[in-house]
């Protein structure tokens, strides 16, 4: 049974995250009504972010808000989530992505009992698998590269050091980072952002090279073993990632829409 106080934490813990980068970035923010957003400014055209964080009565109303603050921030790209889907964006030029479940898992350990840090074991297929907690600039740069290239995420690509998860992360206590290797090389890679009140698992990736051995789940377990135990654990799953996160006890809580525009901010102005 999907529970609307779970759906909230899972708002709320997306919310501290993107918040907490902007403090990393240096990036303006406005919080306020029904909506979060990040003016994420590494380029003119970096699509801003936000969240719808409540639910509305009427969609007129977030609408207006959202219409108001792109006009304030000149905004041309942006990516919205709404987890209550019921906005209708296409008068801002804006196209409906399809929805994707918002998943919880239910406070509790791991495995009967979790993972000890460091975790390590044989791959599927062979060879070393090991997943540490990154504490260092270049352990991180190494996670960083893997997020980018094995989510992917095109707009940060060609990978450069710091622009998707810049050391200041490493410096906000609810961030963690978590860095899976084979044989030694980076493979795969998940953060983890704790607001107080839940735990959010965030670009849980695998570089090709190494997709089918199980690193995935060795991450995500090792991460789910840090975690506080008495806090539930939230994510919104891609179609890839779903399956491993149902044998790993998640369960939706609802569906989020994704809005997205790509417009050039020149054009969005005219």
């Amino acid at each position: 049974m999907n529970d609307p106080r779970r759906l909230e934490q899972a708002n709320d813990n997306a919310t501290a995250f993107w918040l907490g980068q902007a403090r990393a970035h240096g990036w303006r923010t406005r919080t306020g009504g029904a909506l979060t957003a990040v003016r994420c400014a590494r380029t003119p055209d970096d699509p801003h972010r936000v969240l719808i964080t409540r639910p509305y009565a009427e969609p007129a109303l977030p609408e207006a808000e959202l219409a108001e603050l792109l006009a304030a921030w000149s905004t041309g790209r942006f990516a919205l989530e709404d987890p209550y889907g019921g906005l209708d964006l296409t008068g801002l030029g804006a196209t409906r992505l399809p929805v994707m479940p918002v998943m919880v898992r239910e406070p509790g350990p791991v495995g009967g009992g979790g993972r000890s840090l460091p975790y390590a074991r044989e791959a599927a297929g062979g060879g070393s698998l090991t997943v540490d907690e990154v504490v260092d600039g270049d352990t991180l740069a190494a996670a960083e590269r893997v997020i980018v290239d094995g989510f992917p995420q095109p707009a940060r690509q060609p990978w450069t050091r710091g622009e998707a998860v810049p050391e200041r992360m490493l410096h906000d206590s609810g961030c963690r980072v978590w860095l899976g290797r084979l044989d030694g090389t980076p493979a795969g890679a998940c953060l983890t952002y704790d607001d107080g009140r839940a735990t959010g698992v965030y670009w849980l990736a695998t570089l090709p090279f190494a997709r089918g051995r199980g690193v995935a789940r060795a991450v995500l377990e090792t991460a789910l073993a840090a975690a506080r135990p008495d806090r539930p654990v939230t994510l919104v799953a891609t179609a890839v990632g779903e399956p491993l996160y149902r044998r790993l006890g998640f369960a939706d809580q609802g569906r989020t829409c994704w809005w997205t525009r790509t417009a050039p901010a020149a054009r969005a102005q005219e």
